[in-house]
């Protein structure tokens, strides 16, 4: 058995997210269909995060264990697939590991955007969330720091029977002004749990927009109770932009 790695970007727009589900379409489901016609075999793939209805991304990761005798070659995997895919998934890379290979317990941290637009666009509508109130931008650029280290989660979470703790390290959180009418969040971290960036972002944008008080945040961390303070923001604003893996070159 041999391993099969890919590199995926989608727009996660019309899909009920990653991962497959009885009675939706999804990326996950996509790709397998694409693989099943091209070698005859049905094929089970993981992917590195399950991202959410209309969440998209620029660098998902997913494995799959094949046969020795897999008939696709190595550089023949991006064309093959990509023939089969619908324009709005697309493989950017394939490659085979001689060694176990886990696209989910192998990834070392993750990295997301959120972009947020103060005014319509329908050219950016699919990609970010447009968000109403007047903000401070001072206010919104500092407020990231409150969320970098190491911290439970479970206050800017929502449930998930399959986590048992809410504990992520969070090594970048910053905010970018793109233009003038445009704003972009970083943040990567050894984890994410449900909902996370989504509630963060809303949050953050709560503070800068005078809608909640810093002391507010402070405390439901202290709490680590589900208590939102603030709505989850629109999935269309959120991107998985990379998985980060030690000594697995390709996918830098």
């Amino acid at each position: 058995m041999a391993t099969l790695g890919l590199k995926i970007e989608y727009d996660g727009t019309d899909y009920c997210g990653w991962q497959r589900q009885a009675n939706s379409i999804t990326i996950q489901e996509r790709v397998e269909i694409a693989l099943e016609k091209l070698i005859n075999k049905s094929i089970s793939i993981i992917g590195a995060g399950r991202t959410d209805s209309g969440v998209h991304a620029r660098g998902q990761v997913a494995s799959a264990l094949i046969d020795d005798d897999f008939p696709i070659p190595e550089n023949k995997i991006k064309l093959a697939l990509n023939s089969e895919l619908p324009k709005d998934i697309r493989i950017i890379e394939g490659k085979f590991f001689n060694f176990p290979f886990h696209a989910r317990f192998d990834a070392v941290a993750r990295e997301y955007s959120y972009t947020v637009i103060n005014k319509e666009d329908v050219f950016r509508r699919r990609f970010s969330a447009y968000y109403t109130h007047k903000m401070d931008e001072e206010s919104l650029f500092s407020s990231a720091e409150m969320f970098l280290g190491k911290h439970d989660f479970t206050a800017f979470s929502k449930k998930n029977p399959d986590v048992k703790n809410y504990i992520c390290k969070v090594e970048i959180c910053k905010w970018e002004k793109m233009d003038d009418n445009s704003f972009r969040l970083k943040i990567k971290s050894d984890r994410f749990v449900y909902g996370m960036v989504r509630s963060l972002t809303s949050v953050m944008l709560g503070l800068a927009a005078g809608k909640l008080k810093k002391k507010e945040i402070q405390e439901s961390f202290m709490e680590n109770k589900r208590k939102p303070i603030a709505a989850l923001m629109p999935p269309s604003g959120l991107i998985l932009e990379k998985v980060y893996y030690n000594n697995i070159k390709f996918l830098d």
